[in-house]
């Protein structure tokens, strides 16, 4: 009896809800995404605990957390609706092509440097799937990814993936960049030691290339002599034109921001200088057909 009104109350829509809910963390803000009615919503999540005599969210003043048997639930309830998502594409394939949708979260080096064109390539041979990015540091995409809140994540090397599936994405080396009349400008390459006598321009605290300058001048025993923190790398080059001092950017933003400026890039020496971008997923076999089609590009995208 059981059985037969669990199958009852596992409708597509209840099973989307109660996933929304996860993400959201709160029952307004998954019914709005969910496109539901707050009191529809409450009365299928009440309806469902019901059925399986135990509840699946802890409720507290800030919002909705799952309970043990609510992340027994949500393992069974993705992979159901990815299931079902394959059902849909493999025959919507004979009618219009592929369709979907991802949502992916990546720090601002990617975002930058490579993922324009990658994803132009992308959408060019799959016009029918949409693609939610979201800019986050390198950790926040971890914890995101973690989290439910995307499918496929794109970070620094140096962030601690925390048992999420990664494989590398692509590779890019920071330089110094500089005015044409600074006393480094005349070298092709200097160590990191020889720029910490000068200001500095720092990303945003929780930058990748923020914590890995941090850790170069640590692990020297100097003190960075960090002026003021920006948040991108177009900031970077504009204060460094305004002569507030040096800044440690990839080559290739450099090249979109720094060139029209008239700065000068100096290449740095410290083999922490060469790094590598990862893509994360949870699980490479629990990614949606879409997602997957994503993932399998990006990894096959490097030059």
């Amino acid at each position: 009896m059981l059985h037969k009104q669990l199958i009852r109350r596992l409708d597509l829509v209840t099973l989307q809800l109660f996933v929304a809910v996860h993400e959201e963390g709160t029952l307004t803000r998954a019914a709005s995404r969910e496109a539901i009615a707050v009191s529809a919503a409450s009365k299928r999540l009440v309806e469902l605990e019901a059925v399986l005599g135990i509840p699946l969210f802890s409720r507290t003043a800030k919002g909705m957390t799952l309970t043990a048997a609510g992340e027994t639930l949500l393992h069974h309830a993705r992979r159901m609706l990815t299931e079902v998502e394959k059902v849909g594409i493999e025959v919507g394939e004979h009618l219009q092509g592929l369709r979907g949708y991802v949502r992916m979260l990546a720090n601002l080096s990617a975002i930058i440097q490579f993922l324009p064109e990658d994803l132009h390539d992308f959408v060019l041979s799959h016009s029918q799937v949409k693609v939610d990015l979201e800019e986050r540091p390198s950790d926040g995409v971890v914890q995101g990814i973690i989290d439910g809140v995307a499918d496929v994540g794109i970070c620094s090397m140096d962030s601690d993936s925390q048992g999420l599936f990664s494989v590398p994405y692509r590779r890019d080396r920071l330089i110094v960049a500089m005015r044409n009349d600074h006393p480094l400008a005349s070298f092709d390459e200097v160590a990191f030691l020889q720029t910490l006598k000068y200001d500095q321009i720092g990303l945003h605290s929780a930058s990748s290339i923020n914590n890995r300058i941090h850790a170069a001048a640590k692990a020297l025993g100097e003190p960075l002599r960090l002026r003021i923190h920006v948040p991108g790398f177009d900031a970077v080059c504009r204060m460094v034109q305004a002569n507030m001092g040096i800044g440690i950017l990839p080559l290739k933003a450099f090249e979109l921001f720094g060139r029209g400026l008239d700065l000068t890039a100096v290449h740095l020496s410290d083999e922490w200088s060469n790094r590598t971008l990862m893509l994360l997923v949870r699980e490479r076999e629990s990614l949606s057909p879409v997602s997957r089609l994503l993932f399998d590009h990006l990894q096959q995208s490097q030059p």
